[in-house]
């Protein structure tokens, strides 16, 4: 399935992209970063600590464990800090 990642922040940075647009049969997004991780050494650093990353399906806040059946977007960013 077509599946657009976008990536925010540090994320972005350590990754090199904004977003891409992947074909996975990944059944959640925790397989999806475990797909992610094989693709190199930047995406192995992005996703080397879950515990810095917040994700959002289809731009509803999710966990790792979430099922990816029909999801068009995945957004990875660093959690968010208010003042």
């Amino acid at each position: 399935m077509p599946l657009e990642v976008v990536y925010f922040a540090w994320v972005r940075e350590r990754i090199g992209l904004p977003r891409e647009t992947l074909e996975t049969r990944a059944p959640t997004v925790a397989d999806l970063v475990a797909e992610l991780r094989k693709r190199g050494e930047r995406y192995a650093l992005a996703f080397s600590d879950l515990s810095a990353l917040r994700v959002a399906v289809d731009q509803t806040l999710a966990d790792f464990d979430a099922p990816l059946s029909g999801a068009q977007e995945v957004a990875f960013f660093p959690p968010m800090t208010g003042g």
